[in-house]
């Protein structure tokens, strides 16, 4: 199964397991780092110093030093990287798009149509084959193995930012931020439909029971994990609109299935319905046309625009955008086109 079934395929909210652990009654006083070293399925001494130098290991709801002695009773929480994949990564040698780097991130602009990580059919080829060839120093993490750096992901045919961790220490610091939704992330995209107004999209999303590859959106809270995507009308087409979407939390193929269940699939998301006509005329005419930008953009029309973030090492926030694609620019430019020359509009 490749990535963009959503099977393999999970937003960093997946990425980190939180742990919630409650230390027995008869606990003897133990170091916090080598109580952990017992709980957490492979954990390193040095992983789990890491993560609570980030502030990733709470007890009684307040961040701990390494040093401290776990107590009978104590209530710790941690957020750490899930339990490695038996995936093996070969570097390849794949041109990478690299907008900032420094010793600890890495910010790449990925194209459309590359596979993150190796998964199912898609073993080769990836951006993080391309990473470990680009990056030798690149850690193999404990709890990532697979997936070298991955602090995130996006889906094979969304084109954009992604953001990546050089080292551990930097990895625990930036799963924090991801856990805790303080990642700033906005993406660009052409829905089908004239949408009006600005609007938030919630609920509890979950793969669907009629297609495990797709997720819905469902009112009970024991069918998915909470999700909201706030959005922003910044160009109305006719019968497609450009809009921009800010992510308040990060689910598998989340804005894709929010604006689905509103009603505004995103314009040639083959898996959410929207490669087909939705909306408009039943002129050959139009149906040519719609044709023609599909055919240009031949995958769902979402770009993650921009990742704002604090360095792990200064604590400064630091921000980026990327220019949209070509496909993208292509696509909007042909719209903008037929709405200047077909009066009235809808």
């Amino acid at each position: 199964m490749s990535e963009d079934t959503g099977i393999l395929e999970q937003e960093e909210q997946d990425l980190y397991e939180h742990l919630r652990l409650i230390v027995d009654k008869g606990q003897s006083l133990l170091r916090i780092d080598k109580f952990l070293m017992t709980r957490v399925e492979n954990a390193t001494r040095n992983r789990i110093q890491n993560a609570i130098e980030a502030g990733s290991v709470l007890v009684n709801e307040k961040p701990i030093k390494s040093s401290y002695k776990v107590k009978p009773f104590d209530v710790i929480s941690v957020v750490l990287p899930h339990p490695p994949r038996d995936t093996e990564v070969y570097p390849e040698d794949i041109p990478l798009d690299i907008v900032y780097e420094d010793h600890d991130v890495l910010v790449v602009n990925k194209p459309a149509g590359m596979v993150v990580h190796p998964g199912y059919n898609n073993y080769t080829g990836t951006l993080v084959n391309g990473l470990v060839f680009h990056f030798q120093q690149l850690p193999q993490l404990p709890g990532n193995d697979g997936r070298p750096g991955l602090v995130h992901r996006i889906d094979k045919d969304t084109s954009g930012l992604l953001l990546i961790s050089k080292n551990e220490r930097s990895m625990a610091y930036l799963a924090k931020q991801f856990y805790e939704h303080t990642i700033a992330r906005k993406y660009i995209a052409l829905a089908w439909g004239d949408i009006t107004e600005d609007g938030t999209v919630t609920g509890y999303i979950g793969r669907s029971v009629r297609d495990r590859k797709v997720m819905d959106i469902y009112d009970d809270e024991t069918k998915g994990k909470w999700s909201v995507t706030h959005y922003k009308v910044l160009e109305r087409l006719g019968y497609v609109t450009l809009i921009e979407c800010q992510l308040e939390t990060g689910r598998t193929h989340q804005i894709r299935a929010h604006m689905q269940h509103i009603g505004h699939p995103l314009f040639n998301d083959a898996t959410y319905g929207g490669d087909k006509i939705l909306k408009g005329t039943v002129f050959s005419k139009y149906r040519q046309f719609v044709d023609n930008c599909f055919e240009i953009m031949p995958r769902q029309s979402l770009h993650a625009l921009s990742l704002g973030f604090e360095h792990p090492s200064t604590k400064e926030h630091i921000y980026f955008e990327s220019s949209l694609p070509d496909d993208f620019t292509g696509v909007l430019e042909k719209w903008r086109n037929y709405v200047k020359q077909t009066s009235p509009i809808i």
